[in-house]
């Protein structure tokens, strides 16, 4: 731990003071650690970085643990006060990330200290966890509002935000992150919140500094990192009177949002409001691009194997938002339409013909498939289509790609489109492969040396696997974002979603990422089962189980002199390829199938450690 000044000390400097101090620290990671480096150098109003750790030391001292070792003293004895402090004085806050953007606001960790010492509770009740926030009668709110400080409408909760509305260009607003109150969701950052001050500010730091300054959940962050870097609007050129204007920021979403299309709408939609109730809409109804839950079972030779291997695609919903083309804009309906691969959209298609038991893998090359040992493209499930439904631009371009012919029925086209996501997956990806590198896992290693390195990643510095998940969470969270549903038992169907007042509110968007991702793993799927034969025994969404005669990845996909087959699947961290996530027996495999009653249990759910309490098929 970092040793507390002495009172004399702290009374020979004025606050904020920046101690000369030495975190302790974990077992170095292969390469210099970057999160204990100072941050933004290059922008003095940022001096100390993007957010702070407030805690009291054992003389009772206010501390603020910032990035790179440094310990500030805090002089507020208020909620309020703390807030002056950090605008006025903290030097705290990150460069925005687009130019016409906004810097981040200073962020402020609470610890359960801090919290005791400014009058807040270290813990909520179940009401006050159920509501997201502390009541509005509490004495914390009381000394904001008398001090002219507001709050968001999610209130004084896990992620608060403390403002005064803005005058000009410039914003005077906080956040307060309180991990006591679960602002850190365990599943995404693992025990963040148990760690001593400087850690999580170490790992809070790093995480600002390699994707921003977090903003609530990961999810929420997902997202408001895409809206960061894409602005809705921009300052224009200078008017005859030399004004500027905001005008839209060309290739965002823009301010204002859209309606969906009825097929891409969720059921309770208000664009659904007409539908007769308890009406169940099917396929040619509604757009169902969602990641894969297929499984079969083993064949008689499969059986004679001894493992079942499961490989892991990494950030596989990243990679699928790399260079896609989606929507900006307001749908347009076409009736029979001609299917353009290039054009976003959902289309109502009949894809039944298409017969996996003879596919084109390349100009004019055709491959002889089992299409009983494989899922179709085109479900989750993987059941083959049984007539006109609805699908996202990619799957259907993939139909195509196979050597079929389509015809849509009618489609929901966005003329208005462009690579929205593409600055977003630069960031997540730049992100997690420094990391990764920074745990001794590079894009360099050969096949073998990479699945070694990939078995001890996480314990050669812990604190640096947290920001690997973290980041990994802000994928998948920020991209379910775009199609939230409501929460809470006071919503009906019917009533009007906070949500869809956001323009970042865009089922199409997702629909089309997960479209893709599918279509990519279903691809190399194909890939390797025309070259080897083997064909999967279960799919997880971007996990994909063989059975092989060795445990290792390396014992069935097909490397010869060290180079994958082109167009499958290969080992390595960049995102789009794969790691090894798990091995089992076939006995265990059968055994498990045998003992629940389930033949074709999904065993690619329970692959990575082979536990098998509750049989969930996800149904």
């Amino acid at each position: 731990m970092i040793a507390p000044a002495t009172p004399a000390e702290r009374a020979s400097r004025p606050a904020p003071t920046a101690r000369s101090t030495s975190p302790s620290r974990r077992p170095a990671a292969p390469k210099a650690d970057p999160a204990n480096t100072a941050a933004n150098h290059t922008h003095p109003r940022f001096e100390n970085g993007p957010l702070a750790v407030i805690d009291v030391d054992a003389d009772g001292q206010m501390l603020a643990y910032c990035v790179g070792g440094l310990v500030l003293d805090v002089p507020a004895k208020t909620i309020p006060a703390l807030v002056d402090w950090t605008l006025k004085d903290a030097q705290l806050g990150q460069p925005k990330l687009s130019g016409p953007g906004k810097n981040a606001d200073p962020l402020l960790v609470l610890t359960e200290a801090a919290l005791g010492r400014y009058g807040l509770p270290v813990t909520l009740t179940d009401e006050e966890r159920l509501a997201g926030r502390i009541p509005e009668a509490h004495k914390v709110i009381k000394q904001l509002t008398r001090a002219d400080w507001k709050l968001t409408k999610r209130g004084f909760g896990p992620w608060a935000r403390i403002y005064r509305p803005a005058t000009g260009s410039e914003r005077a607003c906080v956040q307060l992150c309180i991990p006591s109150w679960h602002a850190l969701d365990s599943r995404h950052w693992g025990d963040a919140a148990q760690l001593p001050p400087a850690e999580l500010a170490r790992i809070l730091g790093l995480y600002a500094s390699r994707v921003m300054t977090p903003r609530g959940s990961t999810a929420v962050t997902g997202l408001e990192l895409m809206t960061a870097l894409h602005p809705p609007t921009r300052a224009s050129d200078p008017d005859a009177d030399g004004r500027r204007h905001s005008e839209h920021n060309p290739g965002s979403l823009g301010k204002d949002p859209v309606d969906c299309a009825p097929c891409e709408a969720p059921d309770g939609h208000p664009l659904l409001k007409d539908l007769p109730r308890f009406h169940s809409r099917g396929p040619a109804e509604k757009l169902f691009e969602e990641a894969y839950d297929w499984a079969r079972p083993m064949t008689d030779d499969e059986c004679t194997l001894r493992h079942l291997v499961g490989i892991d695609v990494n950030m596989a919903f990243a990679a699928g938002a790399n260079g896609l083309t989606v929507g900006l804009g307001a749908p347009t309906h076409v009736k029979a339409p001609v299917f353009d691969p290039k054009l976003p959209g959902s289309w109502l298609v009949d894809l039944s013909h298409v017969d996996l038991s003879r596919v084109k893998t390349g100009k004019d090359k055709w491959a002889e498939l089992n299409a009983d040992l494989l899922p179709s493209p085109f479900t989750p499930k993987g059941d083959r289509p049984e007539g006109p439904a609805w699908y996202a631009t990619p799957t259907v371009a993939y139909a195509v790609e196979l050597g079929y012919e389509v015809h849509p029925l009618e489609a929901w086209v966005r003329y208005e489109n462009g690579r929205y996501l593409d600055g977003w997956y630069n960031r997540l990806r730049d992100a997690y492969l420094a990391t990764m590198a920074d745990l001794g896992v590079d894009a360099a290693l050969t096949p073998t040396d990479f699945l070694a390195a990939m078995d001890a990643h996480k314990s050669r510095d812990p604190e640096l696997a947290i920001v690997v998940s973290a980041i990994k969470a802000t994928v998948k969270g920020g991209l379910g974002k775009l199609r939230e549903r409501p929460r809470g038992e006071g919503w009906r169907p019917g009533e009007p979603w906070r949500a869809l007042s956001r323009p970042t509110w865009r089922p199409d968007i997702r629909a089309a990422v997960i479209s893709r991702t599918r279509i990519n793993l279903h691809r190399k799927i194909v890939k390797h089962a025309a070259f080897t034969g083997q064909y999967p025994v279960a799919i997880l969404s971007d996990c994909v189980v063989y059975a092989a005669g060795g445990p290792s990845p390396l014992d069935f996909l097909p490397y010869r002199e060290g180079k994958p087959l082109p167009g499958g699947f290969k080992l390595g961290v960049n995102p789009g390829l794969v790691k090894h996530e798990g091995t089992q027996s076939v006995l265990w495999g059968e055994e498990v199938r045998e003992r629940f009653d389930a033949p074709e249990l999904n065993l690619a759910r329970y692959i990575k450690d082979g536990t098998v309490t509750d049989v969930d098929n996800g149904e």
